[in-house]
């Protein structure tokens, strides 16, 4: 009589080494891949800031031409009075992109008129270097000249007039 050999059967799953290296090699990219996403995002926000300053400032020159006046000081997250025409209100008031509120300072500071981000606790604090980032695309890369400027502590803005 002849032996009857069982036939081999093929995997019914992965074996625990296949699935340790598949877990290695995921972690690896993911470990890769995070920092490039965080810095991204970071970069979209200060894109994002850097943009919304602009189309403000472009907002206070149009103030300006029609009201012969610079942005009165306005409290930190509120709208100047008189500039509601010529910005989106929600916007203005919302967090700033990068954390924050938006602010105007007049004859303060050193400046005839300013505007820009005042980190009073509201979403995101930024730190100087994280502003400063910001200031080399934008301006010079030193807060404390050109046309964006630190003007106090947790208080960065583009100098309209100064």
């Amino acid at each position: 009589m002849k032996k009857v050999r069982p036939e081999s059967r093929p995997h019914d799953g992965f074996t625990l080494v296949e699935l340790l290296i598949v877990i290695v090699i995921l972690g690896i990219l993911a470990a890769i891949v995070v920092p490039k996403a965080t810095n991204a995002s970071r970069e979209a926000s200060q894109s994002a800031f850097i943009a919304s300053v602009r189309t403000y400032a472009g907002a206070a020159s149009l103030y300006h031409a029609k009201t012969g006046d610079h942005l009165p000081d306005g409290s930190s997250g509120l709208v100047p009075p008189g500039f509601e025409p010529y910005i989106n209100v929600s916007d203005w008031t919302a967090v700033t992109p990068i954390g924050g509120v938006w602010d105007t300072e007049m004859d303060d500071s050193g400046v005839k008129s300013a505007l820009g981000v005042h980190f009073d606790g509201s979403g995101d604090t930024q730190d100087d270097a994280f502003m400063l980032e910001v200031d080399t695309t934008f301006d010079n890369g030193d807060l404390g000249t050109g046309s964006f400027q630190k003007l106090g502590d947790g208080r960065f803005y583009y100098v309209l007039q100064k």
